[in-house]
């Protein structure tokens, strides 16, 4: 079945964006700016979520206020794909896992984890990831910096 790609007009661009930019900006503000009600920027929103094109909204934590300073990805070899949902199922439990991706090329799982340190990334590696049945090696790549951090454009 093909999805049916949604249309959103001006008005839904300016009230995502707004948004996107601050999800606290108060909606009578973006309805003053638009020209519209209140009412009518609320059920413009519930449209937009019934339709799927926004997942609801979240707080952003900074995990280096919590001591969370070394970021890696981390390729997950499998030595069999068919022990792919039991590793997914084990990554789960582990909270320093943060992302976790089902990929096309040399690795069956690509994962994100945020550390508290060096030495904190290779407990993790050696203890939990690597000893996870049916994994049969990893490959790690330390964050230095991220300078892209955004959404799809509208």
């Amino acid at each position: 079945m093909k999805e049916k790609e949604l249309h959103i007009d001006g008005i839904d661009k300016i009230i995502l964006k707004n948004l996107m930019k601050d999800a606290r900006t108060p909606i009578l503000s973006i309805a003053r700016e638009i020209g519209i009600s209140g009412a009518a920027i609320h059920q413009r929103l519930r449209k937009l979520e019934a339709s799927g094109l926004i997942a609801g909204s979240k707080f952003i934590i900074n995990p280096k206020v919590l001591g969370y300073k070394t970021l890696a990805f981390v390729g997950v070899f499998l030595d069999a794909a068919s022990k792919y949902s039991a590793a997914v199922k084990r990554l789960k439990e582990i909270p320093e896992v943060i992302e976790s991706h089902y990929t096309t090329g040399n690795y069956a799982i690509f994962i994100k984890i945020l550390c508290k340190d060096n030495e904190h990334l290779m407990k993790l590696l050696n203890q939990e990831i690597q000893s996870i049945k049916g994994v049969a090696r990893t490959e790690t790549f330390i964050s230095l910096d991220q300078q892209i951090d955004r959404q799809i454009q509208l």
